[in-house]
């Protein structure tokens, strides 16, 4: 397969499981973690997915596309080991979504991160919070969910938060 190919299925994997997500959260209220933006596809879609709901973005530092960019309340600027530790500050109330769109092209570095990850926003997802990832993620209370029906096994991760029942 070719690398344009990869992507395509990866992106489509991406917006089939945000969408797939959309539907699955529609009770549940809370804001959108999205951790990389990138250049701002993503969030792009999440806005427009999800619009009466706030979307706090995680990045080192902005590569977007200008109509892509959240504005500086909700954007959250630096080494995701330092920023996403202290984003229940910012947040002030737990998460209906964490999209995490991080991979490094280093999978050791990415099997870290990915752990990384899901110790610290456990505490800022809510119970429900659905958890889409690039990467395989778990937490004790996360329960692997169904990926939409044209995404295959490995391509993209979703889970949901189960903390009672």
């Amino acid at each position: 397969m070719s690398r344009l190919d990869s992507f395509i299925r990866r992106i489509s994997a991406q917006r089939d499981c945000l969408n797939l997500a959309a539907r699955l959260l529609a009770g549940l209220p809370g804001p959108v973690l999205e951790l990389g933006l990138g250049n701002g596809r993503t969030f792009d879609h999440l806005r427009q997915l999800l619009p009466d709901r706030e979307i706090f973005v995680f990045d080192r530092q902005v590569a977007a596309h200008p109509d892509c960019i959240p504005d500086t309340r909700h954007l959250i600027l630096g080494d995701i080991r330092e920023t996403l530790p202290r984003a229940g500050e910012r947040i002030h109330r737990p998460a209906a979504l964490a999209h995490c769109d991080m991979g490094t092209g280093d999978r050791d570095a990415a099997h870290e991160l990915a752990r990384f990850l899901a110790t610290h926003l456990e505490p800022l997802l809510a119970d429900g919070a659905i958890i889409i990832s690039d990467q395989p993620m778990s937490a004790p209370t996360w329960v692997a969910l169904p990926l939409p029906a044209k995404v295959k096994p490995g391509r993209y991760f979703m889970a949901q938060v189960r903390r009672t029942g």
